[in-house]
């Protein structure tokens, strides 16, 4: 019978490292639409998420008291940040819920605008973002992640 358990329990530990590593999978990227900014000027920025589809990412606002919600924190110096847009997630209903959570799927863009004032006396700036967010499959969810990007530009 030992020999028997052991097997199964080698499995078990498998398929869940994998499905762990899924987790993980999900990745968060930033992008100006500028490269050089002149000051005083502003500039679209955007952070975009890229969610496998074996998973989900609960939205800024998941109706679930239980589900953490995305969040996304711009830091850095030099600049203003806009406030950041979170688009509309998609309402699930999942295995391990009685209600529909709002989540994102696939491919999630969170835009915002940086304002270089027209006093900044350096060459570039760097906007940091702070992408704080939990993924789940559809029968669980793993503990919530913080991935961080920066984006950097030139000023003129």
């Amino acid at each position: 019978m030992k020999a028997i358990f052991l097997p199964v329990l080698f499995f078990a530990f498998v398929s869940f490292g994998s499905v762990s590593a899924n987790a993980q999978a999900v990745t968060v990227s930033g992008s100006l639409a500028k490269r050089t900014i002149a000051r005083g000027s502003t500039s679209q920025a955007t952070v975009t998420m890229s969610i496998p589809s074996s998973l989900h990412v609960n939205s800024s606002r998941p109706a679930s008291e239980y589900a953490i919600p995305t969040t996304v924190r711009i830091s850095g110096s030099g600049f203003k940040a806009g406030r950041v847009t979170f688009p509309r997630g998609r309402n699930r209903k999942f295995q391990f819920s009685e209600n529909l959570i709002n989540v994102y799927e696939g491919r999630v863009s969170f835009p915002f605008t940086v304002a270089v004032p027209a006093s900044f006396r350096g060459n570039s700036i760097t906007v940091n973002a702070t992408v704080r967010y939990q993924a789940c499959t559809e029968e669980v969810c793993y503990p919530p992640r913080s991935k961080t990007v920066a984006m950097t530009a030139a000023v003129r």
